[in-house]
């Protein structure tokens, strides 16, 4: 639908256990994430952000309330279908990197299209322009133990790009890495965000590192506890 957001929650509980042990990791989230943003989220241990990024990024449902995406109603997909959703619109990235230890950067990138079905020669072609966006040129045959801490992230980020998503939903990105290549990675991520229009949503526990997003949103006990914009307070309602 034409102006619809890219990102809705509607009333969204996310439950588990039952009697005495239930637990409501969400409890009735109202979100609106419009396409082209970069959105931090940010909460204490139990706040809820995870679970709120496993719904964003289709790997949960709602136990109750709507998750919309590109104005589908996500969260009553099944799983083939939320899994399809995934692989056309959407890229991870997680602090641990999760690449193939005995295969070159090239081929740690080429995974997400040989899941589609892409040709042995384009895939390395888009491989490789992916690499060269993240900075990586001469690295393309460089296997994870011959790269940096910041190096390995980098191929992370292309690996989630290669397939032009719409959304990148990024767990604390920087969580393994120092400072200098902790800045050197927003500085990327902000340059995807803002060159190719790439919606960002990323979870994380460091002030600075949240401060790269246009906004972040502060969950805590399930909810949204404030929303800032611009450097701006808004208190969610």
């Amino acid at each position: 639908m034409a102006g619809s957001p890219l990102i809705r929650f509607d009333r969204v509980w996310k439950t588990y256990g039952e009697g005495e042990a239930q637990v409501h990791a969400l409890a009735g989230v109202d979100l609106v994430i419009d396409k082209g943003e970069f959105v931090s989220i940010m909460g204490p241990s139990g706040s809820g952000k995870s679970t709120a990024m496993n719904i964003i990024g289709c790997l949960d449902t709602p136990t109750s309330g709507a998750y919309s995406f590109k104005g589908v109603d996500a969260g009553r997909l099944e799983r083939n279908r939320r899994a399809l959703l995934r692989n056309h619109y959407i890229g991870f990235v997680f602090q641990g990197y999760n690449l193939l230890a005995r295969t070159t950067a090239a081929e740690n990138v080429e995974l997400p299209l040989i899941y589609r079905g892409v040709p042995a020669g384009p895939r390395r072609s888009l491989a490789m322009q992916a690499l060269a966006e993240v900075g990586l040129q001469g690295r393309e045959h460089h296997t994870p133990a011959e790269l940096s801490g910041g190096q390995q992230q980098r191929v992370a980020i292309a690996r989630a790009i290669v397939t032009r998503p719409t959304l990148l939903v990024a767990d604390e990105p920087t969580g393994n890495l120092d400072t200098a290549r902790s800045h050197e990675i927003m500085e990327l991520m902000t340059r995807l965000n803002q060159e190719q229009g790439l919606t960002i949503v990323m979870v994380t526990h460091e002030a600075d590192i949240a401060a790269y997003a246009q906004r972040t949103v502060h969950f805590l006990d399930g909810n949204v506890a404030a929303d800032l914009r611009n450097g701006v307070r808004r208190m969610a309602s």
